[in-house]
């Protein structure tokens, strides 16, 4: 039994036409009449009931076609797999992002990634939660890492949690000690220091002032409106403390004491969304799982 063989008996099958179905699949009508010959008697049994002008399946046809369809699915579908692979050969993945994950989380798998895959372009986008939602839902990423809750919930997106992260505050080691020189520093001890704040849009700039309301106090900003490089470099010229991702203070390098918030402190969680209606690219599943399995 031959896969051609099988597609031009549901050909007919679906027409019940000869000549019809010869069209369709694109051969001549003596070669898919000889075909279909050569399948009824590896069957050993008729498939069609020949009338003129009138083509019906035999009770063997009728149990056949459901079969064959269903092999010739199967076959699309392994055609479709490899050649998704193939793919993997080059292609692009559009990230999104936000500022404090590209600089904390994103480094290393997307090394890992680019040298599992060189052919692939990856595509960046830096922007608040807000924004990357925004761009999901119309199509101009194909994943995004965002902070939940996002600040507008959409059902058109799909979100699978990857990790919760403390948050810690930086300064410089040149200025005194946030919380008197302890271990840790409280959120209500953050009053009367100048915070180096981002700008607004950013998640933890929203976080960070709802935190320190709830402790009774508005912030008081030495320097905002930065970006995360920006707060980083004010933090380290002694402008003031940030409360900033711990994977990006474990990154940022000499320059910055590092002091943990006191328990429970302040988290945030970060998940990996995409559209719920369309399926990213084989490559952005590739990097999906590879983000899901650091």
């Amino acid at each position: 039994m031959q896969f051609q063989q099988l597609q031009y008996f549901v050909a007919v099958a679906e027409t019940r036409h000869f000549t019809r179905a010869a069209e369709l699949v694109h051969v001549a009508q003596p070669s898919l009449s000889q075909q279909i010959k050569a399948l009824e008697r590896e069957l050993g049994a008729d498939l069609f009931l020949r009338a003129r002008g009138n083509i019906t399946l035999t009770d063997a046809g009728e149990a056949l076609l459901p079969l064959a369809r269903r092999i010739l699915a199967d076959t699309e579908t392994a055609r479709y797999e490899v050649q998704e692979l193939v793919q993997l050969r080059s292609g692009r993945v559009r990230l999104g992002a936000t500022p404090s994950l590209c600089t904390g989380l994103l480094p290393d798998v997307l090394r890992a990634f680019h040298d599992r895959y060189p052919g692939i372009r990856l595509l960046i986008e830096e922007g608040g939660s807000h924004d990357l939602v925004r761009e999901l839902a119309r199509g101009a990423l194909d994943l995004a890492l965002v902070v939940l809750p996002l600040p507008t919930p959409s059902p058109a997106l799909t979100t699978v949690e990857l990790l919760r992260e403390d948050l810690v505050v930086v300064s410089s080691p040149e200025s005194p000690k946030p919380g008197g020189g302890h271990r840790t520093v409280r959120i209500a001890e953050l009053e009367g220091e100048r915070l180096v704040m981002f700008r607004h849009g950013y998640d933890l700039r929203e976080l960070t002032v709802a935190a320190c309301r709830a402790e009774g106090f508005e912030p008081d900003f030495a320097v905002e409106g930065g970006e995360m490089d920006a707060v980083l470099g004010f933090v380290r010229a002694g402008l003031g403390v940030a409360v900033v991702p711990r994977m990006v203070a474990a990154r940022s390098g000499r320059g910055l004491r590092v002091t943990p918030l006191t328990r429970p402190g302040l988290h945030r969680t970060i998940a990996l969304a995409h559209r719920s209606d369309v399926a990213p690219p084989r490559a952005a599943r590739e990097l999906q799982r590879m983000l899901l399995e650091r």
